[in-house]
C-alpha cells in the first residue's frame, strides 16, 4: 500500500514532523501542499514554511496557492489517490475533497468533537483541560466535522506548555498515521459521525488573547500563560511597559495582591494572583531581548517592585 499516491497539506513544523516520518517509513509522497512564505522577525527575512523545508529536502513538488478554492488544478494533476491533512491552515474546496479514490483525511490535535477549529492545543492548555489526543478524520466542506476514523488520547501535563504539546501530540498523530494508513486505504475503518450538540470551538488565536491579566485564580492565569509559550507568547503591560514571559512556575503557598511585583522568589519573579502567585523564570521586556527573571530583576525589575501590572 506504500505506493499510493499521496498529496500532503500542512505548514508548521507539528506537519513537518509528520511528513518526515512518512518519507522515512516510505510513503509515497507525490506533492505538498503548504502555506506561501512569510517574512519573520526584525528584518522581515522571507523564511519558507516548515513543510516546504523537508519537501525540498526530499525534492517533492511544492504548491503554496494564495487561496486554494481557486488554484487547485496543478495540485489534481498529481493524480492524488489519498490526501492527509495536517494544520494546513485553510479549507479545502469540495473538488480536492471528491478526488482521491482514498479520500482526503485530517489529523486534528482534539479529541473531537471538542475543540473543532484551528487552535486546538493552545485553548486546552489555556482551559485547564487534563487530557487531549489525536483524532484521524474524513474531511468535508465544514470545519472539523466530518467521520472519525481513529483517536488517541494523551494526558496534558502540568507543566506543558504550547510547545511541548505540539510535539507530543505531533508524534501521535504520526504514529497513529504509521498503524492506521493501511487500514484506510484498504476500507478496513469503521467511521463514526460526530456529535455536534458535544461540539466546542477553538478558533484561531487573536492578539488580545496574549495580554494576561492578574486579577484571577494563579491556576487559571498560569495555564493561560503557558496555552500561549513559546508561540505567539503572552504579555501584560506594568509602568506603560510591555512585558512578554517566556517560562513561568505558579504556587499556592505565597499569597499575594493580584498584579503586584514582589522581587524574586526561588530564583524567579513573583507576581501575585488570586489564591497563589505566579513566578517568572524568563522575561523580555518592551525593545530588550529574553533574559533570565534574575537578570532582569537585578536591572531594571527592581524599579517595578510592589507596582502592579494593569487589567
Amino acid at each position: 500500500m506504500k505506493d499510493t499516491r499521496i498529496i500532503f497539506m500542512g505548514t508548521p513544523s507539528f506537519a513537518s514532523n509528520i511528513l518526515s516520518g512518512l518519507l522515512d517509513n516510505g510513503y509515497n509522497i507525490v506533492g505538498v501542499v503548504t502555506q506561501a512564505d512569510k517574512r519573520i522577525g526584525r528584518k522581515q527575512i522571507l523564511t519558507y514554511t516548515p513543510v516546504k523545508e523537508v519537501a525540498l529536502a526530499h525534492n517533492l513538488p511544492v504548491f503554496q496557492p494564495l487561496k486554494i478554492r481557486n488554484e487547485y488544478e496543478d495540485i489534481l494533476a498529481l493524480k492524488p489517490e489519498l490526501i492527509i491533512t495536517c494544520a494546513y491552515g485553510q479549507f479545502i474546496p469540495k473538488a480536492i475533497l471528491d478526488y482521491p479514490k482514498y479520500g482526503c483525511i485530517n489529523t486534528h490535535g482534539s479529541l473531537l468533537p471538542k475543540y473543532r477549529g484551528g487552535a486546538p492545543i493552545q485553548k486546552a492548555i489555556i482551559n485547564g483541560e487534563e487530557k487531549t489526543g489525536i483524532t484521524i478524520m474524513y474531511m468535508d466542506t465544514k470545519m472539523d466535522e466530518g467521520d472519525i476514523l481513529f483517536m488517541e488520547s494523551l494526558d496534558i501535563d502540568i507543566d506543558d506548555t504550547s510547545t511541548t504539546l505540539f510535539s507530543k501530540l505531533s508524534d501521535l498523530a504520526l504514529k497513529m498515521l504509521l498503524e492506521h494508513l493501511d487500514d484506510i486505504i484498504d476500507g478496513n475503518i469503521n467511521p463514526v459521525k460526530q456529535n455536534s450538540e458535544e461540539a466546542t470551538y477553538a478558533y484561531n488565536l487573536k492578539p488580545e488573547d496574549e495580554y494576561i491579566v492578574f486579577d484571577e485564580d494563579y491556576m487559571k492565569v498560569y495555564n493561560h500563560i503557558r496555552g500561549l509559550l513559546d508561540n505567539p507568547g503572552a504579555y501584560a503591560t506594568i509602568e506603560n511597559k510591555k512585558i512578554k514571559f517566556h517560562k513561568v512556575r505558579c504556587t499556592d503557598k505565597v499569597l499575594t495582591e493580584p498584579g503586584m511585583v514582589y522581587g524574586l522568589y526561588d530564583g524567579g519573579l513573583l507576581i501575585g494572583a488570586l489564591n497563589g502567585s505566579i513566578i517568572i523564570d524568563e522575561i523580555q521586556s518592551e525593545g530588550k531581548s529574553r533574559m533570565k527573571a534574575k537578570d532582569f530583576y537585578n536591572g531594571a525589575g527592581k524599579n517595578l517592585v510592589g507596582k502592579k501590572f494593569i487589567k
